[in-house]
Parts: C-alpha cells; structure tokens; sequence
C-alpha cells in the first residue's frame, strides 16, 4: 500500500456493518435545521447555478469559507449536505453549497445540465469567492459526483490555480466506467433506479417544453434503464461527448491523483456499493500532496457509528478535525483554533 493511501479510523457498529445499512442510515435519521439564503450566480454561458448561503453567517469577512459539491441529484436538503454545513457553520465557517446545475429551487436555462466532470461551474464559482472574500481560507468538499468533480478540478488547476487551501473528496467515484457496472449489478440497481428516475424526470419535462440536441422521443427516455444506456444517449449528447465510454474515460478524475499538487483528503469505503472493491489498486499512485484513507466498512456516503452513546456521523467528525486542522494555516486564524469540536456534532 502506498505511504499515501491509509485505513481510515472508521468502525461500524455490530450489527450495521453491511454496505447498503451503512448507506441508508443517514437518510432514516433526522436532518438538522438549518436557515440559508439562496443566492443565482450567473455563468459564463448565459446559465445559472443556485448557491445556499448558510444562516446566521460569520460576520467577519475574513472568517474560513466552505464550500461544499454535492453528489448526483442532490441538494441542499440531502442528508450529508445538512450534516457538513451545519457542522461548518458552528465551528465559525462561512458555509455555502453550488447546486449543479438544475438541482436548486428552479430548472436551468440551457438545455445542458452537469456532469462528473464539468469542473468549468466550480473554478468560476471559486474565482467569485476569492474575489469576495480574499483574506478567508477556503476549503472545498465533494461528495459523491461533486467529489469526482473535485479531484478532478484541483488536478488540472495545479497547486496555485485554485484560492484553496485544501479539498475533500468524499465517496468519490474515480472510474466512472466501474461504477456504472457496479450500479447495475445486484442490489445496487436499486440505487441506480432511484437517481435515474431523477435524471429522466428533468430531462422529459426540458423536452416537452422544446426540442433537446438527443436522438431519443420521450417514451425511448423512459426506457433507458442504466447509467451506460442514459449517459450514452443523454449525458454524451448533451455535453460534447462521443459517448458513454467517451464520456466515463474523459470525466473520470481517477487517472489524474498522481498529478494533484493542493492539499487532498479522499476518504472512501471499501465496500461502497457505487464502486468497485479494488478501485484503488487500479487507479495511478497518489501524488504527495493527497491522502487516501480508506476503510473496511462504510457504505457510499455512510459512515454510521455510535458517538457519545448515540449514532452519529463519524464522516462529519473527521471533516471537523481535517477543517480544524488547515484552519491554523491562516495567519487571522487565532479566535477559530480555540473553538473545540462540539458534542452536537453528528
């Protein structure tokens, strides 16, 4: 195993250590409450994406900055969205989460939507904050597709391309090819039929208000029925590539770890149901600024265990501990090092 890929503190509980328990868990549990302000940053492109300003904000300019990518068809109201902001905002970060492309309160203009490896939308939203806010340390978070969106984005913008001070990547799925297969094989199609029933709403209601560049009519839409056929004739089409295979080999950020120069943490299962079990024995070996931990158990986006006699996310813990420590690296700092990591944290 490489000095840079490590296991992970994480240990399930007995009794809820199987993959898909692990993955369910956060969503049969209660999210926190949680104000925002919804901000629309135009694009480039004449499109839009939704930023959720989290409530009540730091009132110091110069106070750290989170920011936060979800996974596919998430939000705002996803359970590790809630849990991540929530834990940011108490420990004195400004929190803030992009929605993809049509994922916010209101559909997109264009007729394109996002992908796992759009990274154009972050490094312009990313430009905007450094703008806004040039003395705050910033940190960005991916979960899921926003993680692979990530690693990708900070591996072609090199150490200094980026006004961060380190990224996450949580649960990312680096090859997206394998992850395909391993979402249409066994109980994990159940996964797959769930976000495919999301994507293919979106895009039925897009074509009935105007034609789509797609070769499909609505009812060969709803026949679609993996992530190879839907990215074949949606995703590739939509966004410039040639196909499915075109599009996984292209957008996959796995190929690109040994490249990355800024300050990474991934942390991942080993027994994601999104993913293959040998990911990382097929992926290049990470570069020296990335550190890969990885655990036995964990589920995709899971990370269950019992906390101070309750269960709670150990994810959200280790994301505290990681933003407490690249906090120090600000020199405006001093107030935020002395904040403890809550009991309410998840």
């Amino acid at each position: 195993m490489s000095r840079t890929i490590v296991p992970a503190d994480f240990r399930a509980p007995r009794g809820l250590g199987n993959r898909h328990v692990q993955t369910l868990l956060p969503r049969l549990l209660p999210k926190p409450r949680l104000a925002r302000d919804t901000e629309i940053l135009n694009l480039p492109d004449g499109d839009f994406v939704e930023l959720a300003w989290v409530r009540p904000a730091p009132l110091r300019n110069d106070a750290p900055l989170f920011l936060l990518f979800h996974g596919l068809e998430g939000s705002f109201d996803s359970p590790y969205a809630r849990s991540l902001l929530a834990m940011a905002s108490r420990h004195g970060w400004r929190a803030v989460l992009m929605h993809f492309r049509g994922c916010g309160q209101a559909p997109n203009r264009l007729p394109r939507a996002y992908h796992s490896g759009d990274t154009a939308d972050a490094y312009w939203l990313i430009g905007q904050l450094a703008q806004r806010y040039p003395h705050a340390i910033k940190v960005a978070v991916g979960v899921s597709l926003g993680a692979n969106m990530l690693v990708k984005l900070v591996a072609e913008q090199g150490g200094d391309g980026l006004d961060l001070a380190g990224a996450i990547a949580i649960s990312a799925p680096l090859d997206l090819a394998a992850s395909a297969d391993a979402l249409n094989s066994g109980f994990s199609r159940f996964y797959q039929r769930r976000l495919l029933k999301s994507l293919k709403r979106k895009v039925a209601a897009k074509m009935a208000k105007g034609p789509l560049p797609i070769a499909l009519s609505p009812h060969q839409l709803k026949e679609l029925d993996s992530f190879w056929a839907y990215d074949n004739e949606v995703t590739a089409p939509l966004h410039g590539f040639c196909s499915a295979s075109d599009y996984y080999q292209r957008a996959s950020a796995g190929r690109l770890i040994g490249e990355i120069e800024l300050p990474t943490l991934i942390l991942h299962a080993a027994d994601d149901p999104f993913m293959s079990g040998d990911l990382f024995d097929r992926l290049p070996t990470p570069s020296d600024a990335v550190r890969v931990e990885i655990s036995r158990q964990g589920g995709h986006v899971g990370f269950m265990n019992f906390h101070r006699g309750r269960l709670r996310s150990w994810l959200v813990r280790r994301v505290a501990r990681q933003l407490k420590d690249w906090a120090t690296l600000s020199p405006s700092s001093d107030w935020l090092r002395a904040v403890p990591i809550s009991r309410s944290d998840n």
